[in-house]
């Protein structure tokens, strides 16, 4: 059996080779994903990804399983509960702005219907398809992660810069990031 050529940066760890075969660069259309990875990018900053993504489980406990409405109502009490936790990141910031941008996030739902619906206004609707040819080339920022961020700050969120935006972009399929060459580059 031939092996799939894959971008070189999920090669490290079989978590990574799932993480990128199965979901980085799918566009997502459910809320929950959306503000999983918002969690998750956000937790990220400053970190490794794949910190990250080994947490993902630690995550999905403390953050009742993704939902919004649950996080939002989130107390300190509850929120010095999760910072003992090593499951997850220990950032009490971090932690903090988790349950802070669940609030904007259901205000964002209802100002749009979803955030679904709000996200993609920033790429017109349609993945953004970009054509590298090596892993150096990917950018750290885009214009749409830009803007994106800009409103997101703009909106009250925390830990929304463009880097960690453009990772959700990426992550999402927003922007499709894949190298040309992988066997996940549209064809």
């Amino acid at each position: 059996m031939e092996e799939r050529k894959r971008c070189p940066w999920c090669l490290s760890t079989d978590t990574y080779i799932r993480y990128h075969d199965e979901e980085w660069g799918n566009p997502v259309h459910d809320d929950k994903v959306h503000f999983e990875f918002l969690i998750l990018e956000g937790a990220q900053a400053g970190l490794s990804w794949s910190t990250v993504l080994h947490k993902r489980a630690g995550y999905r406990k403390n953050f009742a399983d993704f939902d919004p409405e649950k996080v939002a109502r989130f107390t300190q009490k509850r929120i010095e509960k999760i910072l003992l936790d090593p499951g997850i990141v220990r950032n009490r910031l971090k932690v903090q702005a988790a349950v802070h941008n669940a609030k904007r996030f259901l205000e964002v739902q209802k100002e749009f219907g979803s955030f679904d619906n709000y996200i993609w206004r920033f790429v017109k609707g349609k993945t953004k398809l970009n054509n590298w040819k090596r892993q150096n080339q990917l950018p750290a920022t885009s214009k749409e992660s830009d803007a994106l961020s800009a409103d997101l700050i703009k909106r009250g969120f925390k830990f929304v810069g463009s880097t960690v935006i453009y990772a959700h972009m990426q992550a999402c399929g927003l922007i499709n990031d894949h190298l040309v060459d992988c066997w996940k580059y549209p064809h």
